[in-house]
Order: C-alpha cells, then structure tokens, then sequence
C-alpha cells in the first residue's frame, strides 16, 4: 500500500492531503526515504536505524558461525585438531571476515569519519580503530606476516556492538514514542453539520473555525471546541493525564484527541491544525527533547576525554608490552585492542539523553510540559514556590464556605436550601455561587431583585429573602453574632436569609479554595521547600488562605505589576525561586522566577514566558513536576557514575594489570561488557516514574 509522510513531523497516513498534526502537504514515503525530512531525534529516524542495526546485527551473526569454527584459536581452543582444515581455509575465513568488517561494522567505520569531521572524537572512533586494528593485521597474518589472527575476535566484537547499538536505539524510540502516541489520538474524519442540517462525514484538514461537529458517544473529539449542545463525560488522560472522567455541557471547552463518553454533543471548533492544543504539545516535548542540557553537555565532555584517554591509553598498553614486557606483537595488540573496546563512552554517551527522553515523555503523558531543559533541572534546587492565589490555589470563583441558622426551627442545610432556591433565578456572581451549592432546588413564586440589596420569593408558602448586611443596616436589624465578625475579619461576603420577616440565618462565600491545595502545600514542605502565596486580594482574604493550607508565607493587596518584585526580593534572601500562576497576568513573575510554571494552562499551552506547563489546573502536578526534576537529576547521576566508574575499574582490567594473577579479558569480553554497561544504563533510566 502506498504511504504518504509529513516532512515535518514524520506522521505517516494512507491517503494523500495534508497532515492533520502539522497542515502541511503529505510526501510519499519513497521519496521521504531518499530525501528524509524528519527532525533529528524523531521517531521515524529511530525507527529506520534499528531496523538497520537489527539487519546488521542478523546477518553478522550468521556469518560468525562459519567464521569460528574456521578460526585456528576457537579450533584449538575446542581441540579439533585438523579435523576440519582444508586448503585454502584462512582465504575464506578472510572473505568472511571481510563480509562481516565491511558490513557489520559499516555504522562504526562511518562514524568515524563523521567524529573525526566534526572533530570530535567519540564511541564510534574507539570501535572503528579497534576493528580496524584487529582486521588489518589479522589480514597481514594471512597474507604472510608471522602473528595470531583476531578475525573471530572482531566479528564478535562488531556482533556485540551492533547488539549494544540496537538495544540502545530500540530504548531511545520507545521513549519517544509518546509523541507518536499523541498524534495517534486524532481521529482520521469528522461528522460536519451542514448548513442545511444534515450531516457530512469530512478529513479533519477540511475542519475550520466555527465549524460545527457532531461527536457521537465513544468517538474521539476531531478538533479542539467548544459544547454548543448536549451533555456528556470526556475521557481526557491521554491528553492532560487526569484519570477520571470529565464532564461536559454547553460551553465547556474539550480537546481534540480525547474520548467522548455516553453523551452526544455538538461541538464549534475553535482551533485547527498547528494551533490545536495536541499540536503545540507535541511541539513542547519535542523542543524539551532537543533543549539544552547542562547535564548533558557534562556528559558529552566527559566522553570526550574519554575518547583521549581510551586512545592514548591504546598506545601506552601497546608500548608496554612490546617493549617493557618483552611480549609478542600478536598479544601486545590484543591487549590495544581490548583497551579501546572497553573503554568506549557508549554507556556515557546514553546515559543522560536516555533520562532526558524518558522523563520527557513521562512528564507530557502526565500533562506536564517541559519546555526549558536547562529550567527543568534547576527546578531540583528549588528552595521556594510562590504561587498566585486566584486560579491555582483557589478556584478563582464565588462559593460557599460557611453556613450558620440563628434559630433552633431551622438547621443550617434549610438556610443553604431556601437561599440557593431564590438565588437561582438571579445572574450575580453571589447568587450563582449559592445556587450552585445545592442540588435539590425547591420551586420560587413572585421572584423578584432588590436592586443593590439582595433577592426574594415565595419558597414552599413562606416568603425568603437573601439581602446584604446594608439591607439590615437600612431597616435596623441587629446582628451581634460572634461568628459573622470573624467570617468578615477572614475577608468573606456574608448575606443574611430572612424568612418571613424574621432573620434565620447567615451564608459566607469566598474564592474556593482547592480541594487538592492544602495536600500539595504539605508534600512540598515535606520535600523542604518553603510554600509562599501572591495574591491581588486584601490582607484578610490572603491571611485566611495562608492559614487554611498551611503557608509558610503570603504577599496580599500585590498589583500583576509589582508581582515580579516580590520574586525578586525572596531571590535576594538567597533563595532558589519557582513561581506557580496562570501565564496570563502573572508573565512577569513567571520570567522573574528561576523557574517558571504555568498552571491550568486548559487549551491554550503555548505560555511563551513559562518554562514548565501543567495542563491541569491542580498543585499537586507542582509538586509531581518538582519531584521529577529531583529523581530525573538523581537518574542522571546514577547513570553517569555507573559509565565513568565502570570505565576507570575496566580501564586497567583490559591492560593487563591482573596478567599474572590469570585475569586477562580478550576484545570480545571486553565489548560484552561494554554492551552489559550500556544495557544496565538503558534499563536504569526506564526505572524512572512520577511520585503522585
């Protein structure tokens, strides 16, 4: 079947037309395969490389076979004697060999032409030299020189490697392959409504926006939109990495890619194609995966040196025993050999862009986008979060938080019921926050406003006013409860519920708090980080918030324009700074701080000033990003001293230090070794998860 791929992002799709994560015009596959487009590191690459390897690796292996058993080392090793000697057997165990050198180790020979262009020297010089080495003289050896063949030895070593390699890749693509994950989500088309009322089945390339879909139960949401009718449940987890489902009515926001549930609904679309939240997050995974990492940069100096270390070290164990040790060329360069072998940077050169691919992947299937690498480590050492009040700790809308009754005719659930019973047919934000506070509402009569004051009606025969404290005020009535001072000291509107003339009870609304916030505040101070509070509101408000979850700290009365101030002055305390608001007003902040996290950035991801992104709107994913950054940071270290500390004890292992005491490795233990490293690395950074 014909195959059609993005030259942008690599998506591949069975008919042409253009891509639906990118916009752009599909190529055909074949040509894509000669002129590919695809970035450095995506998975289509990948994918290409460990077939390649795979390849390789099947067919060296093959030909080992008949390499051995013709080797004279392997038949005196297995005492065969001449039993399987033949006439020309060294010419066909040199054709073999070749085959095997010139295939097999075609990546290697490759890469060190491209290391030595680049200048810099790495894993793939230290292989192509110590085949290269170990094929040259053991063909000089056939060809008449005096000396030991070491062509079983390279095969081995190139089968070994080419191992290594695939296993390596494989690892590399399976960490990234949350991107393709992603872009899977998006169905192939679209139910359209019509002008005229019917409906018609479209590629999604056609969708624009204000167009109208219908999206039946159990179908992915084709676009990102807005419910414009019905009601139903939206499985998002694959998107934002919320398990449970979320509900939907008119004028809820979902997002294309994720799972309707038992409704129908009628969505708008207001984005399509690159503006699409699925599209700018798989742009932020790939842009954290290809950042800059200063742990990286370390590990790629390291191996450098390494790579120094490994040749030179090549030369002195060659030199040694041909001249101090009196041994013969043929064992001399076997030690060379091995020296180099083991020595290769291949675990260093994985182990940290392994942790950084696995941890990004992990971080976007969560709904934590990395978007700065170099922020993303920093976020380890953070000593304190600051985070703005209205939208992140709180809910950022009315809702009660206090009910009282005065009397002992009345509990305080009939206040709540009689007030929310009035307050539902008014369209004041106070109204609407009592309203939504109770379910069963009762039936109203005679509703009608008092302007500036509050609302009345008759509920169940009895006549309910919900008023104002100036209402009291204006007609005398005293209040001298003890409860309703301190309600008002924390900075919370209270309203009165009067029935029948006669005052029964009291309400108190505020911004909600979040369930989750008081939870999140405690982990974070478990984890030693001091927990701070920015916030527009009055010096009440903010003490009551401060006090409910448990604040080390809290700026209150603070303007969007002096909030990078205050960062600025706990960073002169010597702090490390983390600044947690909505990446609207709280820009500055964001680009003050030394790290910057953007939370419930919902649909709209692309925060140019955060350098973290938590879809969600909740605080514990603060404190899931920050305690990643700690076991990612933690991942790296292991890995980078298991590399270098395997390197320094096999270094002289591979010498010959333990010679008299028996212990000698040949080129073949030495590169399986190496490989085992480079697997213990792979599986290290496959180990690393998200404390929730």
């Amino acid at each position: 079947m014909t195959k059609y791929r993005c030259p942008k992002c690599g998506m591949e799709y069975d008919a042409p037309g253009k891509c639906r994560m990118c916009g752009v015009k599909l190529a055909h596959s074949e040509q894509m395969r000669h002129k590919p487009k695809v970035e450095d590191g995506h998975h289509g690459h990948h994918a290409h490389m460990v077939a390649d390897f795979k390849k390789r690796f099947r067919v060296s292996l093959i030909l080992t076979v008949p390499i051995l058993i013709l080797s004279p080392m392997v038949q005196k090793f297995l005492r065969l004697g001449e039993t399987i000697r033949f006439a020309g057997d060294l010419y066909v165990l040199f054709v073999l060999s070749s085959a095997v050198f010139f295939y097999g180790g075609y990546p290697f020979l490759k890469g060190l032409f491209d290391e030595l262009k680049e200048r810099q020297p790495g894993m793939m010089t230290l292989i192509a030299v110590a085949i290269s080495t170990a094929y040259l003289y053991s063909a000089a050896v056939v060809f008449g020189l005096s000396g030991k063949i070491f062509f079983w030895e390279l095969v081995t070593l190139v089968d070994i490697m080419l191992l290594g390699h695939w296993v390596e890749m494989k690892s590399i693509m399976g960490a990234s392959r949350a991107l393709e994950e992603l872009a899977r989500l998006m169905p192939s088309d679209a139910h359209k409504l019509m002008p005229d009322g019917s409906v018609k089945d479209v590629p999604l390339d056609e969708l624009g926006v204000n167009d109208r879909v219908i999206v039946k139960p159990g179908e992915k949401v084709p676009a990102d939109g807005e419910v414009v009718q019905g009601r139903t449940s939206v499985n998002e987890a694959m998107l934002t990495g919320e398990s449970r489902p979320v509900p939907k009515k008119t004028g809820a926001k979902v997002i294309g890619g994720s799972i309707n549930g038992e409704g129908s609904i009628t969505v708008e679309v207001k984005k399509t194609g690159k503006d699409s939240f699925l599209s700018q997050m798989i742009n932020l995974v790939k842009e954290a995966q290809q950042s800059k990492s200063k742990t990286q940069d370390l590990a790629n100096r390291a191996a450098l040196w390494l790579t120094i270390t490994a040749l030179t070290g090549g030369v002195v164990t060659l030199l040694i025993w041909l001249l101090a040790m009196n041994k013969d060329f043929a064992f001399s360069l076997e030690r060379t050999v091995t020296v180099m072998v083991i020595t290769c940077p291949h675990a260093l050169g994985l182990a940290v862009p392994l942790v950084v691919a696995v941890s990004t992947a992990l971080a976007a299937r969560n709904g934590l986008l990395i978007r700065n690498r170099a922020a993303f480590e920093r976020a380890r050492n953070i000593q304190a979060i600051i985070f703005d009040k209205t939208g992140t700790l709180t809910e950022g809308k009315f809702g009660v938080t206090d009910r009282i009754s005065f009397s002992d005719d009345i509990d305080e659930n009939e206040v709540l019921k009689y007030a929310a019973s009035v307050e539902a047919r008014s369209e004041h934000p106070i109204a609407k926050g009592i309203a939504a506070s109770f379910k069963d509402i009762l039936s109203v009569e005679g509703f009608k406003a008092i302007p500036g004051k509050g609302a009345e009606g008759n509920v169940e025969g009895r006549n309910v006013k919900v008023v104002s404290p100036g209402y009291l005020r204006e007609n005398n009535i005293s209040i001298a409860e003890e409860r309703i001072k301190r309600l008002s000291s924390q900075g919370k509107t209270v309203v009165f519920v009067m029935i029948d003339g006669r005052l029964k009870g009291a309400i108190a609304l505020a911004d909600i708090i979040r369930p989750e916030s008081k939870k999140a505040i405690s982990m974070l101070k478990t984890m030693g980080i001091k927990c701070m509070m920015l916030t527009g509101d009055n010096r009440q408000v903010a003490q009551w918030v401060s006090e409910e979850i448990g604040l080390d700290e809290y700026f209150a009365e603070v303007s969007p324009q002096e909030k990078s101030l205050k960062i600025k002055e706990v960073q002169q305390r010597g702090l490390v700074v983390a600044m947690a608001g909505d990446g609207v007003n709280d820009a500055p902040a964001l680009a003050q701080a030394d790290v910057g996290i953007a939370i419930g950035a919902g649909t709209d991801v692309a925060v140019e000033t955060a350098d973290i992104i938590l879809v969600r709107s909740s605080p514990l994913d603060a404190v899931a990003i920050l305690g990643l950054a700690r076991a990612t940071y933690t991942k790296m270290v292991q890995n980078l001293a298991w590399a270098t500390g395997y390197n320094a004890f096999a270094i002289p292992l591979a010498a010959g230090v333990f010679y008299k005491a028996g212990i000698l490795l040949s080129p073949a233990m030495g590169a399986l070794l190496i490989s085992l490293s480079t697997v213990i690395v792979a599986i290290n950074a496959r180990f690393l998860r998200i404390q929730k």
